[in-house]
């Protein structure tokens, strides 16, 4: 069945399908629109219909029979969608008012399908969320009007069948699969009030005792909401405009959790920075963010909220689960260079590192073994073109378009679950006609006197390497790095002060003890674990001033109490000292 799988590809060449793996031949279920004026596509969530306006018609074409079924006179159209069971389709052109200031003529039309009659119109200005969303089963249709949100039951349009009404409503999305249909609100914080999301169960809308769960927050200018495949948690991505701190252009991010039982967490992310993806894994108990200045951080996280994966550090601002969720691709498109990392997501183990240089689009393929990345206009408006992959790095097709073209969207063509099965991971690469794309490498900058010596690596930073965070199976749950980070910054302040109160009972005439070594001389032992050794440091510090002590107690001196203590605890620490050098 693979050969039936299509890529329709939309640009200035007009509006074509491409037969996707292993052919790679232009379709000739579709008939090529060659006008130069295609706005707008989409495909129904079986793949079974699809949908585009060319400037002049909206056409409806039922791909499985290579039949156009419906041709509507809407050349304005800029959005279309069909409902999740091919029952209607939406259509979108932009709102405009009258020259006398009067109110305009409806701009969102919803279409019957089988009948092509047009169901219902309504005002709707804004582009941002224009379509209606439907439960999967279609049992229930919303929109936000007027910071309420409006419920249609069967797609009954002109009966408003229930409405959620909270202060101000800014966003809804609802939970996918089967009844009963979950919604999640989002409502912005006014006056000093907070933010918060409510996740209720239709049609369970009166007040906040309803609700089957709460989150708010300060940090909020605008939220995204995801819900997971089984529709038992959403995650919240809550962002402020601007960075109060100045600590980056990107706003402020926080990442927040919220499960239908009720429970709610903040996610803890142990580095600092914009949160640039997070998304589920479909199987809906792990999800995986990235995040932090670059180099960028990945970690995948349980519904507990405690890491399991660590990616550690690299160029990368985007996570892509397949859609069987056995394969998880890191990547970092738009300012990064396009660097792929496909990972096994059962054994965490790396299967391949593709290049797919200046992409502005990434999608997995239904089969859950392809990979489409595309440059397109207007984001990029040179070297337009498309790439199919095999996740295993083998480059299987591209097409670039030709000089002065543009190529404005790529897509696969939809398949409901199930209809392809999942397989086994790969790690050998499938074999491929086409040569390997290898990116030229981009040549650093060298200033002229430097241009006939040997170059010497110069890395800004070190990457972090991965490591699985999973508690191993006999031992005490592994402490996160947030808790270790704070442990050790207590055990500093504790030894600060310590140190601090020492000081002042010292007689300030007290020469101190002469230096045996110089202060910048290398450290004569590494155990090759950074960590280790700023512990190795911190006990030979301690050790040196319980030195110090004892020298100034022989010398005669009265010592404090909390000296005398620390004095007692040499052995203990010498013998910490001794089990971290020889590494136990």
């Amino acid at each position: 069945s693979s050969c039936l799988l299509t890529l329709p590809v939309r640009g200035s060449e007009g509006l074509y399908m491409m037969n996707g793996p292993p052919s790679f031949t232009e379709s000739t279920v579709f008939q090529r629109d060659s006008g130069k004026n295609c706005k707008a596509v989409a495909f129904s969530k079986d793949g079974s219909l699809f949908a585009w306006c060319n400037g002049e018609k909206v056409n409806v074409v039922d791909v499985t029979k290579a039949e156009l079924l419906h041709s509507f006179d809407l050349p304005k159209t800029v959005c279309l969608e069909f409902s999740p069971k091919n029952s209607v389709l939406a259509t979108w052109q932009a709102y405009t008012t009258a020259k006398d200031g009067t109110a305009g003529v409806p701009n969102l039309q919803l279409h019957d399908v089988k009948t092509g009659k047009c169901l219902k119109s309504f005002i709707q200005k804004k582009m941002q969320n224009w379509c209606p969303c439907w439960a999967d089963d279609e049992s229930i249709c919303a929109r936000n009007v007027n910071n309420e949100v409006h419920f249609f039951e069967n797609n009954n349009f002109n009966t408003i069948a229930n409405k959620l009404h909270l202060q101000k409503v800014n966003d809804f999305v609802l939970s996918p699969g089967p009844q009963p249909t979950k919604v999640a609100v989002y409502v912005p914080g006014s006056k000093g009030a907070p933010s918060f999301v409510r996740l209720y169960q239709y049609p369970n809308f009166s007040g906040p005792p309803s609700a089957l769960a709460n989150k708010s927050f300060f940090k909020a200018d605008k939220v995204t909401m995801l819900w997971n495949k089984k529709a038992t948690a959403v995650l919240v991505i809550a962002s402020t405009e601007v960075d109060k701190t100045g600590a980056s252009y990107y706003g402020e991010q926080t990442l927040h959790y919220i499960a239908t039982n009720g429970e709610s967490a903040v996610v803890q992310l142990p580095k600092n920075g914009p949160i640039y993806d997070v998304v589920w894994n479909p199987n809906s108990v792990e999800f995986c963010a990235v995040y932090g200045f670059m180099p960028a951080k990945a970690t995948v996280f349980n519904l507990k909220c405690d890491p399991v994966f660590d990616f550690g550090t690299g160029p990368r601002n985007a996570a892509f689960y397949s859609p069987h969720g056995h394969v998880l691709v890191l990547a970092g498109f738009g300012n990064l260079r396009g660097q792929m990392e496909v990972w096994d997501v059962k054994n965490y183990k790396l299967i391949s590192k593709p290049v797919a240089s200046d992409s502005t689009y990434f999608a997995w393929c239904p089969d859950g073994e392809h990979i489409v990345t595309a440059t397109c206009a207007p984001r990029l408006r040179v070297s337009n073109g498309y790439k199919v992959w095999h996740y295993t790095g083998s480059l299987l097709h591209s097409y670039e378009v030709p000089p002065n073209e543009e190529m404005w969207q790529v897509s696969w063509q939809p398949f409901l679950d199930g209809v392809f099965p999942a397989k086994p991971v790969k790690y050998q690469a499938v074999p491929s006609e086409l040569p390997s794309a290898q990116p030229k490498p981009a040549q650093a900058y060298r200033p002229p006197a430097l241009r006939n010596k040997p170059v010497t690596s110069s890395k800004l930073h070190e990457d972090e390497p991965p490591q699985n965070m999973k508690p191993q199976a006999g031992s005490d749950k592994p402490l996160s790095k947030t808790a270790l980070k704070n442990q050790r910054k207590h055990e500093a302040k504790k030894a600060a002060k310590q140190e601090a109160k020492g000081d002042v009972n010292q007689d300030s005439t007290q020469p101190s003890a002469p230096q045996s070594a110089p202060r910048n001389a290398v450290p004569a032992f590494t155990s090759g674990d950074p960590e280790v050794d700023k512990k190795i440091k911190n006990l030979k510090k301690k050790l040196k001033a319980i030195e110090q002590l004892k020298e100034q107690a022989a010398a005669g001196k009265q010592l404090e109490k909390n000296q005398l203590e620390k004095i007692q605890k040499e052995t203990a620490l010498l013998q910490e000292l001794e089990d971290l050098e020889l590494g136990l």
